[in-house]
C-alpha cells in the first residue's frame, strides 16, 4: 500500500476544511475561516494535542467522519450495523485517499475482519463555501449485514460554539426557530413522518453566544433528504461538540447482501464569520449554482394564479374561464388548476388514484380551459397527488394491495387517503403512465403542483418490510423520468405546504410550496425561517383571500401583497370577490414585482435584527448598486415612535437615491420623513450608521423602499 498523506486541505474563498489522516480513520481537524499560508497542518496537529484526563482513557477516540463503537467512541456512533457476528463493532482503517480535484476528495477505509468498506465523499464548493458530504457503506462479506444507521460525515465543532438554533413547526406554521444553549449531553431530533415533515426540518445552525444577523461565527447544516431523518448535536464530557445527521432507518429496513452498497443522504454545511446573513447567502448561492440548473435560472419565475382557495372542489369550465379572464388582466402569467379536475373528485374523500379527466365536469376535456388560458397569454399548470389513493377510487377497488400497510394493524385515518407503495414497479409504472398520458394529451401544460397530504404511518411494503427509504428514492426517480419525458414541464414540491422542503427534493423539482398558510403575518415568520437555507425564487408565496381561510385574520391587500412580493409571487383567492381597489393593488404589485423580479430572485438577502415589533429585511444586488428593503409592522411599538431603520448591507462608500415604492398611498397620522425623502440622495454610510426614522403606522403595515446607486 502506498503511503497516505497526513492530511487533506480543501479551501474555498472564505473557508478551509482540514481532514486529519494520521489516525486509523479520517477526522476533521479544522473547519472554519480560510487559513493563511503561514498556518500548517503540523501547527494544527500540535494545537489539537489532548491530555490524559483523570479517570478516562489515555487517548480519546477521535470524532472521526464516522465515529464507531469499534473505536471505543462513547458518543453517538455514526454507524450501527448488525449480523450474526460482530458487524456492530466495525473498525475500518483508512486505505486510500483519492483527490478527485482541488475541491473534492474521497476517503476509503476498510475493515479487514468484517469485509466492509466505508467511503466518505467530501466537496467544498469554492464560490459558495458550502460543503457537500456523504458516506457510503459497501458489504464485501458473504454474510448479509443489517444497517440500522449510517450517517453522513460527522462534523466536530469548536468549543466556543455554544448555542443551537433549530427549525420546527406544524402544518401552516412551519420554519419557526428555537435557540437553546448546548448542555452536557445530546439534543436528538428524529422524524418518522415518511417525508421531510412540518415539525422537524432537517437543518440546524450552531453559533457562538452573541452571533446575530450581521456578526459572529456560525455553522449551518442541512440534510438533503425527503424521508425520515435523525439529527444529533452532542456536547461530550471532555468538552468536545459535534453534529451528526443521517437518514433514520426503521428496524430491518436496510440489509446489504454481498456486493451491495448504501449511500447516506448528502449533508450540506456552511460557515460564516459575519453572522447568519452571510451563512444564508452561502446556501443561497449554492442552490443557485449547484442545485438549480442554468435553464431554471434563465427563465423568469412566472406570476401564479392557483385555483385552490378560490373555488376548492367547485369546478366549472365557465367559472374557471372567468377566473382566468380576471387574473390575466392583473398580469398573472401562469394559471394552475388545483385539486378537483379528475374522475370522481367532488371532495377529499374520493378519486385519488384515478388520474383521468372527469368528463362530467369537463365534457370536452381540459382543452377548452387550457386553450382559453393560453389565449390570454398565460401558461397552464395542473395539480397531482400521485403518491396517494382514496379507498373510494377505481384504483383501490382494483388493487387494494398496492398500498403501504402493516399486517394485523388497522390503517390510521388521515384525510381519507392511503399511501401507494412506490417500491412496487407496477405502481410506479401506473403512475408514470397516468401522468404521461395527461401531459401528452394536453401538451401545452407547463407546470405540475405535486402534492403529498398525509404522513406515512404504516410504512410496510408487500414483503412486510419498512419502505420509507426505497419509497423516497422511487419518488425521486418517478419525478426524474417524467421530467425527462417532458422537459418543458416544471414541477413544484408541495406536501400540505412545507412538509417536503429540502435540498433532496429540490434537486428534482423547480420550487417548493412554503406553507399552506397565506396569512401575511404568519408568512413573515415562515418565509424568514425558510430563508436561512432557501433563496426567494424557490419559495412559493401567494396573496391569499381578504379573510385568511386558515387563521381567519383580515389584513389589508397592501400588506398581503407586500409580503408575497419577496418570494415566487402568486395569487390564491376568488378574484370575483375583489373590489376595484384590490384589483388595482394586485395589478400594481404584480407590475412592481416583474420590474424587480431579477433582483429579488438573484440578490443577497439581508435580514435585519428585530425588536419583535416588525420583520425587516433587504435584497441587495451583488455589486450593491441596487437594493429593496422591507419594513413589516406586526405589533404596535411600545414607544411613541418606532425604531430607526438601518440599511445594513449597502455600500457605505456609495450614494443612493431613495424612493418608497410600496404602498403607493399611505395614510399617516401626521407628516413623516416619507413626505420628504423620496428622490433624495443619501450616502450609504448615513443610511447604515444613522438610519431612517420609521413613520408611525398601524400594525400590519408593510413598506418597501428602493435604493439605487447614483
Amino acid at each position: 500500500m502506498t503511503a497516505l498523506s497526513d492530511f487533506v486541505q480543501l479551501d474555498s474563498r472564505q473557508a478551509s476544511l482540514v481532514i486529519d489522516c494520521t489516525s486509523n480513520t479520517p477526522a476533521i481537524a479544522y473547519f472554519g475561516k480560510r487559513l493563511n499560508k503561514q498556518t500548517s497542518f503540523d501547527m494544527l496537529k500540535l494545537l489539537l494535542t489532548r491530555q490524559e484526563a483523570k479517570c478516562a482513557v489515555i487517548v480519546e477516540p477521535p470524532i472521526s467522519l464516522t465515529p464507531s463503537m469499534g473505536q471505543g467512541f462513547t458518543g453517538g456512533p455514526g454507524i450501527e450495523l448488525n449480523n450474526d457476528s460482530n458487524a456492530w463493532s466495525i473498525g475500518a482503517k483508512l486505505q486510500k485517499i483519492e483527490q478527485l480535484n482541488s475541491q473534492e476528495v474521497r476517503f476509503e477505509s476498510f475493515d479487514e475482519a468484517r469485509k466492509l468498506t466505508l467511503s466518505h465523499l467530501i466537496k467544498l464548493d469554492e464560490v459558495s463555501n458550502v460543503i457537500s458530504a456523504s458516506t457510503t457503506l459497501i458489504n464485501h462479506s458473504e454474510a448479509a449485514v443489517g444497517v440500522n444507521y449510517c450517517a453522513a460525515p460527522t462534523i466536530p465543532m469548536p468549543d466556543h460554539i455554544t448555542k443551537l438554533m433549530s427549525f420546527e413547526g406544524r402544518w401552516s406554521n412551519e420554519f419557526h426557530r428555537n435557540t437553546i444553549d448546548l448542555f452536557l449531553g445530546s439534543v436528538l431530533r428524529e422524524n418518522r413522518k415518511g417525508k421531510t415533515s412540518h415539525d422537524s426540518f432537517p437543518g440546524a445552525i450552531l453559533h457562538e453566544q452573541y452571533t446575530n444577523e450581521s456578526q459572529g461565527e456560525c455553522y449551518g447544516f442541512h440534510l438533503g433528504w425527503s424521508g425520515n431523518h435523525r439529527a444529533r448535536i452532542e456536547l461530550l464530557p471532555e468538552q468536545r461538540t459535534y453534529i451528526q445527521m443521517g437518514e433514520l432507518l426503521m428496524p430491518s429496513e436496510l440489509t446489504l447482501q454481498h456486493g451491495e452498497a448504501y449511500t447516506s443522504p448528502t449533508l450540506y454545511c456552511a460557515y460564516s464569520q459575519t453572522g447568519f446573513n452571510s451563512l444564508s447567502n452561502n446556501f443561497h448561492q449554492f442552490v443557485r449554482t449547484q442545485i438549480l440548473t442554468a435553464k431554471q435560472q434563465a427563465k423568469p419565475r412566472p406570476v401564479h394564479y392557483n385555483t385552490w382557495e378560490g373555488i376548492y372542489f367547485e369546478h366549472n369550465v365557465d367559472t374557471l374561464k372567468s377566473l382566468a379572464d380576471r387574473v390575466a388582466s392583473l398580469g398573472v402569467e401562469r394559471f394552475v388548476l388545483d385539486d378537483g379536475w379528475f374522475k370522481g373528485r367532488r371532495g377529499d374523500y374520493a378519486g385519488l388514484g384515478d388520474w383521468t379527466v372527469d368528463y362530467a365536469i369537463y365534457p370536452d376535456g381540459l382543452s377548452p380551459l387550457i386553450n382559453h388560458v393560453n389565449s390570454l397569454g398565460m401558461e397552464f399548470g395542473i395539480w397531482f397527488e400521485p403518491e396517494m389513493v382514496n379507498p373510494d377510487s377505481d384504483l383501490y377497488r382494483t388493487h387494494p394491495d398496492w398500498v403501504l400497510h402493516t399486517e394485523g394493524n388497522e390503517q390510521l385515518r388521515f384525510r381519507n387517503q392511503l399511501v401507494l407503495d412506490l417500491t412496487r414497479p407496477q405502481v410506479v409504472n401506473y403512475l408514470f403512465k397516468c401522468i404521461d398520458d395527461i401531459l401528452s394529451e394536453y401538451s401545452s401544460i407547463r407546470y405540475i403542483k405535486w402534492d403529498m397530504n398525509r404522513d406515512i404511518n404504516h410504512a410496510g411494503n408487500e414483503h412486510g418490510k419498512p419502505a420509507v427509504s426505497k419509497q423516497t428514492h422511487a419518488l425521486y426517480k418517478l419525478i426524474d423520468d417524467l421530467r425527462e419525458a417532458h422537459p418543458e414541464v416544471e414541477i413544484e414540491s408541495c406536501s400540505s405546504g412545507g412538509a417536503r422542503v429540502d435540498y433532496g427534493v429540490l434537486s428534482h423539482t423547480d420550487r417548493v410550496w412554503t406553507s399552506d398558510s397565506n396569512d401575511a403575518i404568519d408568512r413573515l415568520d415562515i418565509q424568514r425561517g425558510c430563508s436561512y437555507f432557501f433563496p426567494s425564487e424557490v419559495m412559493g408565496a401567494h396573496v391569499g383571500p381578504r379573510d385568511c381561510h386558515i387563521t381567519g385574520r383580515r389584513m389589508s391587500i397592501e400588506m398581503r401583497a407586500g409580503v408575497s412580493f419577496f418570494g415566487h409571487l402568486g395569487l390564491e383567492m376568488d378574484p370575483r370577490e375583489l373590489s376595484e381597489h384590490e384589483m388595482q393593488i394586485l395589478s400594481d404589485i404584480i407590475a412592481l414585482h416583474k420590474k424587480h423580479r431579477a433582483l429579488i430572485h438573484s440578490g443577497q438577502l439581508i435580514r435585519l435584527d428585530t425588536d419583535g415589533n416588525s420583520v425587516d429585511f433587504g435584497i441587495v444586488s451583488s455589486d450593491k448598486s441596487h437594493a429593496l428593503y422591507a419594513y413589516n409592522s406586526v405589533t404596535e411599538t411600545k414607544r411613541t415612535v418606532p425604531k430607526k431603520y438601518r440599511f445594513n448591507g449597502l455600500d457605505a462608500s456609495k450614494t443612493y437615491q431613495f424612493n418608497k415604492i410600496w404602498p403607493t398611498n399611505l395614510k399617516e397620522y401626521s407628516p413623516s420623513i416619507l413626505a420628504k425623502i423620496d428622490g433624495q440622495k443619501i450616502s450609504g454610510q448615513a443610511l447604515i450608521q444613522l438610519g431612517m426614522q420609521l413613520p408611525i403606522s398601524f400594525p400590519q403595515t408593510t413598506l418597501i423602499f428602493e435604493l439605487k446607486a447614483v
